[in-house]
């Protein structure tokens, strides 16, 4: 499920929240489905409930997570387009854009590259 890298020079909680941000991007964790409660997956980890919260919190804050009180918490699609990791993921791929057209990558071969990702998805949900 989740790696973590104890010679990573990033924060435990970092690693837990990208390993489940991308647990839930590749489809390992469905939309909806409920994630481990914080003190099963600390426990499993053999880390402070506290790391695994922090992590939740912020993950609800970019809205790849949605709690409810009583029930747990859950896999989610963020809604809003202007909250969140969004403006930092457009950054992210207009910086990676503008390096592969200086390489001499053609638009089209990027476009063919999205529709492609966009296609892997379609697949997916039938």
């Amino acid at each position: 499920m989740i790696q973590l890298n104890y010679r990573d020079s990033r924060p435990i909680y970092e690693q837990i929240k990208d390993g489940l941000r991308r647990l839930m991007i590749s489809g390992a964790i469905p939309e909806g489905e409920r994630l481990p409660s914080v003190r099963r997956l600390a426990a499993a980890l053999t880390i402070n409930p506290n790391t695994i919260q922090r992590a939740y919190t912020e993950l609800e804050g970019e809205g790849y997570v949605s709690t409810v009180t009583g029930k747990g918490s859950f896999a989610c699609r963020q809604v809003q387009t202007g909250t969140g990791r969004l403006p930092e993921l457009f950054c992210q791929f207009d910086r990676a854009a503008a390096e592969l057209l200086f390489w001499g990558i053609e638009p089209g071969e990027l476009s063919g590259r999205i529709a492609g990702i966009s296609g892997k998805k379609e697949e997916e949900q039938v």
